[in-house]
């Protein structure tokens, strides 16, 4: 099995590395637009473009092997109907704290899995619930710059975690890859593991 990451996240491949799993990088060239409002079907629809752009790519250079795997992720952060992305600047950082503060809100992180011929999608939804947060500390967290390149603003890996009261799911998926969910996938649907 060749497994090809189709994602430019940092945390995705520390993930992968972390189970030990060897993958290579391709990043996708793919419209990530989408006006579907169930939070579950736009990680899939976005995830699906992603591997399918990859998936397309190695198909015109002659370099998709039938042995290949390409697995796709995305994830949001949503609260009360509103997605949050990845902020694009201090000011929007701190805007996205200051409504996540003191609330639940869910992660969704989408698969797309390709094997064979065949696609398969998914996704993960993770509750996690902030604490309430002061505006120094929201101010002094989105001045170290982690909260950029993540979605919500926010890396519970980080130094956000002294802010997170409570999570109700998987872990992994807040972070940006949905370990197990990827894992039943493999094997259940394709025969495979990691």
């Amino acid at each position: 099995m060749k497994l090809i990451l189709a994602s430019a996240s940092p945390r995705r491949r520390e993930i992968l590395a972390t189970l030990g799993v060897e993958f290579t990088v391709r990043v996708a060239d793919a419209d990530e637009t989408c006006d579907l409002a169930d939070p579950g079907e736009r990680v899939e629809a976005i995830s699906l473009k992603k591997c399918l752009a990859v998936r397309d790519a190695l198909e015109a250079e002659g370099t998709l092997d039938h042995d290949t795997v390409i697995l796709a992720s995305d994830t949001l952060v949503t609260a009360d109907g509103l997605f949050l992305g990845k902020p694009a600047d201090e000011d929007d950082a701190r805007a996205m704290l200051s409504f996540l503060q003191g609330r639940t809100h869910t992660v969704a992180s989408g698969l797309a899995v390709w094997y064979g011929g065949r696609t398969v999608t998914s996704h993960e939804l993770t509750g996690v619930t902030f604490a309430p947060m002061t505006e120094a500390e929201i101010t002094s967290y989105a001045a170290t710059g982690e909260p950029f390149g993540k979605a919500g603003g926010y890396a519970i890996q980080g130094h956000a975690a002294r802010y997170v009261k409570g999570i109700e799911g998987d872990y992994f998926n807040v972070v940006g890859l949905p370990v197990r969910r990827l894992y039943e996938t493999l094997r259940l649907v394709f025969g495979i593991t990691l």
